[in-house]
């Protein structure tokens, strides 16, 4: 009876192959998945995790990469800016053995986020620094600073949403509705019988699909598998574009753009941080993976959660179990990832359908 055996050993490769785009598995580590076609950053993050650095450490290359190329406008300086014109850094990087974590938040005169947010796990027992003492800080560390985040492009977009009243924004219940303020606050008295889930299905059909987009807020969400099999994930955004100044969004929050657990997996998000960020979509995400989900499922089930409660938000997750299967959900918008892997010659784009 020795045949059965051998019979088995020749079907378990097909049965890793024949599978559809949503749902990959990757031969063997290394690995690095990214959200959207920021190929060059990840193609950074693969040159360091294939020479055999950690997942940390190529998790910060391929940000950092990110960072400096500017991708979208909206990751490292020079994009995005605020009400009053500036662009601020929120980053975040997380180790999915020890569970440390640094991030820093509307960082000001750094350009370096993720190098920011590794000097917090680094050097201190914190996780998350904001503002401008978060600048102090990278400064202090080493990083260079101060420094103008500011660029002609963003300051030209700045000047144009000026001139038309700055319309859209992201104030609500204030006096004057249509103009560059000074705001004050309306009355707004929510009737009895309103839920929060219709209020926010009114505040988010009236305004959310005016101001966030493919191009008004991305955040590079990455994950990493070295070779040791271990896992990180790093996010770096500029925030969404016209915020007001202060604001903070999903990107420096770990389980809400990012999440790894090392013996489970990852996740990567982005999206609308403002409402996803109340749902913790990527340790939900890895949880679920935790329980026996497969990738593709767990990102659909973390999507459709909020979806429930804000139909109209945008948003997307990519999935990474410890056996190397990606895969992504989205909702709104068609959503792309990156992928580079052994079995690949070079970085792979992968679309996600709502």
């Amino acid at each position: 009876m020795p045949a059965k055996p051998f019979i088995i050993i020749f079907i378990l490769p097909l049965l890793s192959s024949v599978v559809g785009h949503e749902t990959v598995q990757s031969e063997e580590y290394p690995l690095v998945v990214s959200t959207w076609p920021f190929v060059e950053a990840v193609r950074a993050a693969w040159k360091a995790v294939d020479a055999g650095s950690s997942a940390v450490d190529s998790v910060v290359e391929g940000c950092s990469t990110c960072e400096e190329l500017r991708c979208d406008g909206t990751v490292g300086p020079g994009g995005s800016p605020d009400e009053n014109g500036e662009t601020t850094i929120d980053a975040l990087i997380m180790d999915g053995v020890t569970m440390e974590v640094g991030a820093v938040a509307a960082m000001r005169y750094v350009t370096d986020g993720i190098k920011a947010a590794r000097l917090v796990m680094q050097h201190t027992e914190h996780t998350l620094l904001v503002g401008e003492k978060a600048s102090e800080f990278a400064i202090s560390m080493g990083l260079p600073g101060p420094t103008n985040l500011s660029s002609p492009e963003s300051m030209e977009k700045w000047a144009k949403w000026k001139d038309s009243r700055c319309q859209p924004n992201f104030r609500k219940n204030v006096s004057p509705a249509n103009s560059c303020g000074p705001y004050s606050p309306t009355h707004y008295l929510r009737h009895p019988d309103e839920t929060c889930s219709s209020t926010g299905h009114m505040l988010t059909s009236d305004s959310g699909l005016l101001r966030v987009g493919l191009h008004s807020h991305d955040t590079i969400s990455m994950a990493v598998i070295d070779r040791m099999g271990h896992i990180a994930v790093g996010t770096s955004t500029n925030g969404a574009t016209f915020k007001i100044p202060g604001r903070v969004g999903d990107g420096p929050i770990a389980g809400s753009s990012a999440y790894a657990v090392d013996e489970v997996g990852a996740c990567c998000a982005t999206g609308d941080g403002d409402i996803m960020m109340r749902f913790l979509p990527c340790y939900q995400v890895v949880e679920s993976m935790r329980l026996g989900m497969e990738p593709k499922i767990a990102a659909r089930d973390a999507i459709a959660r909020i979806a429930r409660k804000f139909p109209d938000f945008l948003g997307a997750i990519v999935a990474l179990n410890k056996k190397g299967q990606h895969a992504g959900a989205c909702h709104g918008w068609t959503f792309k990832y990156s992928v580079r892997s052994p079995a690949m010659k070079d970085v792979e784009v992968f679309t996600v359908l709502p």
